[in-house]
């Protein structure tokens, strides 16, 4: 069977205020919860290759689209998509399934999260596997307006918080094409286009590199954007100076064991103080861009088992 008809029917879970579309595999592990986060613009089939075999190692799988994606909900407040929000959802999960705590594994916008989230709720956090997106050092300004300073004002998450509303309707009316052009591996190095990215992406007829996915897969994403839109998702983005407050007071140091993840050809920049902020740091390196899980699935299957197999020896 394919991976598209394999994949777990969802159940709606009530958390927080809202509803979550959670699939779950490895019902019969219980007392061994392992949640996986996606990025943007993703959804919790990013994660088709992962879930089958961390249930077959004996965990407890837990796979939401998280508030803004899919079939969960899109509340219309900017504000609802804060970081307090997004982890208290995740909270919610493990009260719901009568966890205290669970390893925590999270991609691109799904890795913020989980890194919040362990800052936010240190108790309810066991380990930490985050791909792509290492911590990120909360700097002297906030987000946006460093962003702007060093990148201007066409880069996407500035476009996304100082122009609300246009990208949102210009992916709406080209997802299929966007999508299409994101989900890419193999891209060549060409120089910096003028513009925004995200909206030359939805507007471009003939995309750069190879497909990471069969066309049934994408069909999976194309299918829940048309249904939900992207402004839910993008709301995140409209967070981050928000985020920068409420993450003011709290300790910055993340204590518990962690794995990270990088794509040797991911444009997201690698941390240089990683073991400053996260102690307890192993780090693998696989040969992939940005999607890593789909680019590369069994080294990345083999990365998080061999690392956990590690630290249940300890």
């Amino acid at each position: 069977m394919s991976i598209t008809t394999d994949f777990p029917k969802p159940t709606m879970v009530a958390v927080n205020g809202v509803e979550l579309e959670v699939f779950e595999a490895g019902q019969e592990n219980v007392g061994n919860p392992i949640v996986l986060c996606h990025g943007w613009p993703e959804h919790a089939f990013s994660w088709r290759y992962q879930i089958p075999v961390l249930a077959e190692a004996g965990y407890h799988v837990m796979v939401p689209n998280q508030r803004g994606y899919g079939n969960s909900s899109c509340p219309s407040e900017v504000s609802s998509y804060d970081i307090e929000h997004l982890s208290g959802d995740l909270i919610g999960l493990l009260d719901h399934y009568g966890y205290e705590d669970a390893i925590f594994v999270g991609h691109d916008w799904g890795a913020m999260v989980v890194w919040g989230l362990t800052l936010l709720h240190p108790d309810r956090v066991n380990k930490v596997i985050n791909l792509s997106l290492p911590y990120q050092e909360r700097g002297e300004k906030p987000w946006i307006e460093f962003m702007e300073e060093i990148f201007g004002e066409d880069f996407y998450f500035v476009h996304f918080n100082r122009q609300p509303g246009v990208a949102d309707a210009i992916l709406d009316k080209n997802t299929s094409r966007f999508l299409r052009n994101i989900f890419r591996k193999n891209v060549p190095p060409v120089p910096p286009q003028p513009g925004m990215m995200m909206i030359n992406l939805a507007e471009t007829e003939t995309p750069l590199g190879e497909a990471i996915m069969s066309d049934s897969d994408l069909d999976v994403f194309i299918s829940a954007y048309k249904a939900s839109g992207f402004t839910g998702s993008i709301n995140w983005y409209r967070n981050l100076d928000r985020n920068w407050h409420l993450l003011a007071d709290v300790n910055p140091i993340i204590q518990q064991s962690a794995l990270m993840i990088y794509g040797e050809r991911d444009a997201v920049v690698r941390s240089e103080t990683l073991s400053t902020f996260v102690p307890n740091i192993d780090v693998v390196n696989l040969d992939c861009g940005h999607w890593i899980q789909q680019e590369k699935p069994e080294e990345t299957n083999r990365a998080i088992l061999k690392w956990l197999k590690q630290q249940d020896a300890t």
